[in-house]
């Protein structure tokens, strides 16, 4: 069985690689970064149409899991073109070379639980409305309609994930940013202040080490053109986040709220419902976010 996962170089790439290969696939991927490049590794960028082709061409896959993207919900503000132009313009390329093959391959593709916008009940459920409030989240919708003119001719599944977090992702995001400035105080690199942005926001965090069972999944039992959560089902209150991790590393520290932090809009709450595929697939959350944290701070002492 041949995987094709395109943003293998990311966060979550190398978690699912692993895993698809203790299952007995054969892993290949698509990256950006030449450092990257072996012989399974092919390297280039996702809005080339020419790279895309001849990858997806040589690879023959009978997977793909779509991981390649602009991820950054704060960032998407300032380069709402370029999150565009990756989200929605690389899937289409990425679709428009499946066509080509004899025998086309399987997709996941990956979105985000940003197309729903401000939430209108909880949990969030797969027939919430769609209200995006910042690019990315529209750029995510947009690569979901998108989906649309394939589901004819290619088995498409999407999955909405909701956000997720675990050792070795970087700090743009707010809990490893948290668990970095921790561990730069801990060791004395910085003084103790930790700077933060809103702390009041609520998110649904799962452990990326969940998320790749439940892609692989999503990718086996996944039904052409459906939409699945993919969510803990549990809130956590930013500010709840930081003092647990606190709480871990015994640091007396200072809080200060750092206005270049903060996003022009933000989600107030979102909390998902897994529900809906877990009955499709069986899966459930296994490791608990406390765990989680322990993790990453490990992660952080061992790597800074």
């Amino acid at each position: 069985m041949k995987t094709l996962i395109t943003g293998i170089g990311g966060f979550v790439g190398p978690y699912l690689q692993r895993t698809l290969e203790s299952v007995g696939h054969e892993v290949f991927g698509l990256e950006r970064t030449k450092k990257n490049e072996t012989k399974n590794i092919f390297c280039g960028d996702i809005l080339d149409p020419v790279f895309v082709q001849n990858t997806v061409k040589q690879v023959n896959p009978d997977y793909i899991i779509h991981l390649a993207g602009f991820s950054a919900v704060k960032k998407s503000f300032d380069e709402s073109d370029l999150c565009h132009q990756i989200n929605v313009e690389g899937t289409r390329n990425l679709l428009d070379n499946c066509l080509k093959l004899k025998q086309p391959p399987k997709v996941l593709i990956i979105t985000s639980a940003e197309v729903y916008g401000v939430p209108e009940f909880f949990p969030i459920t797969e027939n919430h409305p769609l209200k995006p409030i910042n690019p990315y989240g529209k750029s995510r919708l947009n690569q979901e309609k998108l989906t649309e003119n394939y589901q004819n001719y290619l088995n498409i599944v999407i999955t909405r994930s909701f956000n997720h977090t675990g050792p070795g992702q970087t700090p743009t995001f707010v809990v490893p940013n948290f668990v970095k400035q921790i561990v730069e105080i801990e060791k004395g690199y910085e003084e103790p202040i930790i700077y933060t942005g809103n702390l009041e926001a609520i998110r649904d965090f799962s452990d990326v080490r969940d998320i790749v069972k439940a892609y692989i999944l999503a990718l086996e039992k996944g039904i052409n053109g459906k939409k699945y959560n993919i969510c803990s089902g549990n809130g956590q209150k930013i500010s709840s986040i930081l003092n647990k991790l606190l709480e871990l590393s015994k640091q007396n520290i200072q809080i200060k709220t750092d206005p270049k932090r903060l996003r022009p809009s933000d989600t107030p709450k979102l909390i998902g419902s897994h529900e809906k595929f877990t009955k499709r697939s069986g899966w459930k959350p296994q490791i608990s976010f406390e765990q989680t944290l322990v993790d990453m701070l490990d992660w952080w002492r061992f790597n800074l």
